[in-house]
């Protein structure tokens, strides 16, 4: 990152369409600040050793159930377009992601995989590659723009055998889908032992993205017919421990049809409701998200910094005591040196050398260390000898070992982190709050803002 990092016009940041809603617009803007090649949070937060997560563009809503349960034709009227293909037979029979785009198209696994790559761990699954495919349409109706459906395969008991382990492909998909919609058809297969047992074990750990509903609910019979229907589902799924809780709610929906009139209480409008109440909190988690990520960007920065800061302080003790050491380790040798070839010349050059003061002088200091050493024995004056070189070698040593210092940032790397904790602090931050101050003003009058 080289010079002052500039925050993206917002001209250029809107040069979309100005179809695109406020909410579509804060989880694009979002998503961008992570990805951007040089500025993005991505790769800043990669130069100081922390790993995030972009957010998603979309809210994914996975849709299961028996076969027959309605998911596909949900799917098709709430895009208004005839994308999944329905019937009575089994027709979903593996994973298809219903999404939005520029044009319409369908995608076989592997593109699914690259459109998808938070989805990749799916290619795990022994079989489950050529089960996946991606149906692309050009509908913006409703809210489908910021909407991904995953359809799953039609569940069944018996002998049904599926290609790939269905179960736990559908409990490692709760697992990253924001919403998760069961489907209960009233026509003899509500009561499906597979769909009981996966949905008890999704409750267990995604209990908050569950939403129950009986499907072609228009179909039952009538209003008795209904009841006792959802009195056997109600009664079926409080057998299990993990679904018997309070405020269980399993509202009657079915796709209209102006050829086919019903007086059964259609409750449709309320899925909208809630993928939109799944949209506004994924906005609000985004946002708090950025928030967080950039707070840990900027700690993160913030620690480097002052780790070298206290490296370079260590550095520098460490350079002084080497220096020390090591001016004592050449000071014992010198000294000998010196010693010894004074010892070795006469009082006559001496003082032609140093003058008779300087003489005078070394006399005063160096006798008494000469007269102890031409005291003691051959033996010993060796032994002394050698401790002394073994003194300075051993202070020779040290000063190598304390000369090791720690890495440190450059010049420039210390600019660059100063310039990427001022852009998080200053323009992502800022951006994080117009962002948020837009979204609640969908909501909030501006007098309630201040």
């Amino acid at each position: 990152m080289s010079g002052k990092i500039k925050s993206r016009s917002a001209a250029n940041a809107d040069s979309i369409s100005g179809s695109v809603s406020c909410d579509e617009r804060i989880l694009r803007d979002c998503h961008q600040m992570y990805i951007e090649p040089d500025s993005g949070l991505l790769a800043i937060a990669q130069t100081v050793g922390v790993t995030l997560l972009p957010p998603r563009k979309k809210i994914t809503v996975m849709l299961m159930g028996n076969h027959s349960a309605g998911k596909s034709s949900f799917i098709n009227w709430y895009v208004e377009e005839h994308i999944q293909r329905t019937g009575v037979a089994i027709e979903t029979q593996g994973f298809s992601f219903v999404t939005s785009g520029r044009k319409r198209e369908s995608l076989t696994g592997n593109a699914t995989l690259h459109l998808y790559p938070h989805f990749k761990p799916l290619q795990d699954f022994k079989g489950l590659s050529e089960y996946l495919g991606t149906e692309i349409c050009t509908s913006r109706q409703k809210r489908f723009s910021l909407v991904t459906f995953v359809d799953s395969p039609g569940l069944v008991d018996g002998d049904m055998k599926y290609p790939f382990d269905v179960d736990q492909a559908i409990l490692w998909l709760g697992e990253l889908c924001d919403l998760i919609l069961v489907f209960f058809d009233p026509m003899g297969q509500a009561l499906c032992k597979r769909t009981l047992s996966i949905v008890e074990k999704l409750n267990e750990k995604q209990g908050d993205r569950l939403r129950f509903y009986l499907s072609k609910a228009d179909e039952a019979g009538g209003e008795s017919d209904r009841q006792r229907v959802m009195m056997q589902i109600v009664q079926e799924l409080c057998k299990r421990p993990g679904l018997n809780k309070c405020g269980f709610d399993m509202p009657t929906i079915y796709v209209p049809n102006p050829n086919k009139p019903s007086r059964c209480v259609n409750q449709i409008e309320e899925v909208c409701r809630t993928i939109e109440k799944t949209i506004n909190q994924t906005v609000q988690n985004t946002l708090n998200s950025l928030e967080k990520d950039c707070n840990l960007i900027t700690e993160a920065i913030t620690e480097t910094l002052d780790n070298d800061r206290q490296c370079s302080i260590e550095n520098r003790r460490a350079r002084f005591k080497g220096c020390l050491l090591g001016m004592l380790g050449f000071t014992v040798p010198l000294l000998l040196l010196v010693a010894l070839v004074l010892g070795s010349l006469s009082r006559e050059i001496l003082e032609l050398m140093l003058g008779d003061k300087g003489t005078e002088a070394l006399s005063l200091y160096v006798a008494p260390a000469v007269k102890v050493f031409e005291s003691l024995s051959v033996e010993v004056q060796l032994y002394s000898c050698a401790g002394l070189v073994l003194l300075s070698f051993i202070f020779l040593l040290l000063a190598r070992f304390s000369f090791r210092t720690k890495p440190t940032l450059s010049g420039k790397q210390k600019r660059q982190l100063q310039e990427k904790l001022e852009y998080v602090q200053e323009v992502v931050k800022t951006k994080k709050k117009n962002l948020y101050e837009e979204y609640l003003r969908q909501s909030v009058g501006d007098q309630d803002m201040n």
